[in-house]
């Protein structure tokens, strides 16, 4: 799978007060740790970049392509940062995230074009998010229609059908790994992403966060994710990915399969990741305390 660093993000105050204060160490120090740890791009999630927007950004892209020789994943909702960022990547990027909106995309959806970027979309329309797979799908079928238009070929088009925190919107994780099933017969040629780390985001223990996603990592990668935008710097990750965890693999595909019916015979560390599938799979009701 290919994993995309999410640690260059402002919501970071170590990240924000080295922005603020020019200050590359911070940053370069978090790039080179993300590619020694076997990140495949960085995001750079720079917000909306509301003060001088294009000295800021091509100060971070220059920082970190400084420090490091990996593609790099625009984040910014300011489409003159964005084009400012784009316009100086030594290597082809990611512009994360246009969506299915009209004004997004005749805006960002030219962008990808002009400077050769793939193209990260949100299905996200103006009507809202969708509910359900079957809407998501019918998102990306008009998503793909458009980049047809522009002549941005499908495999340049990456989807982030998006993946809600679970103690937000628990359903919503079922219907993701839905809309997985159903992609490759939707959009043939294009690829999946989204932030593996939303699932356990807005408020879910931090002792117990891990474990969700890596849960959740060994249930999207069997169904084919692409991509995904997680922590590099979690070795389980890349444990898994390579194949070097085979039971903790073999036991969450059982339990995903319905096929583990006493939990009294497994370990307690086995019976969490049970526990946890049922808990993505909507089986259990979420709260804090779904191990107990």
């Amino acid at each position: 799978m290919i994993l995309i660093g999410e640690s260059i993000h402002v919501i970071s105050r170590a990240i924000n007060e080295a922005v603020q204060a020019r200050n590359p160490l911070p940053i370069q120090d978090l790039a080179r740790r993300q590619a020694r740890a076997g990140a495949d791009y960085l995001d750079l999630n720079l917000g909306a970049l509301s003060r001088i927007p294009v000295e800021t950004i091509q100060w971070v892209v220059n920082t970190v392509q400084e420090a490091v020789d990996l593609p790099l994943a625009i984040d910014t909702s300011n489409p003159t940062a964005m084009e400012a960022a784009l316009s100086i990547c030594r290597k082809p990027p990611l512009l994360n995230a246009a969506t299915a909106t009209q004004s997004s995309k005749e805006t960002l959806f030219p962008l990808a074009k002009k400077y050769n970027a793939d193209l990260v979309v949100l299905t996200f329309t103006d009507d809202g998010m969708p509910e359900d797979a079957d809407a998501r799908a019918s998102c990306v079928l008009e998503v793909l229609e458009y980049a047809d238009e522009l002549g941005i070929p499908h495999d340049k088009i990456w989807v982030d059908a998006v993946l809600m925190p679970i103690c937000v919107n628990q359903q919503q994780v079922s219907q993701y790994i839905e809309f997985l099933k159903l992609f490759p017969d939707v959009a043939p040629g294009a690829r999946t992403i989204t932030g593996l780390s939303n699932v356990s985001s807005c408020g879910v223990p931090s002792d117990l966060r891990q474990l969700l996603n890596h849960t959740l990592f060994a249930i999207l990668k069997r169904h084919g994710q692409a991509a995904l935008i997680a922590d590099v710097l979690d070795d389980g990750l890349h444990r898994l990915d390579r194949g070097e965890l085979p039971e903790v693999a073999d036991l969450i595909y059982r339990a995903e399969d319905g096929e583990i019916a006493d939990l009294d015979l497994l370990s307690d560390s086995d019976r969490d990741y049970v526990k946890t599938v049922d808990v993505l799979l909507g089986r259990r009701i979420y709260s804090h305390s779904w191990l107990e």
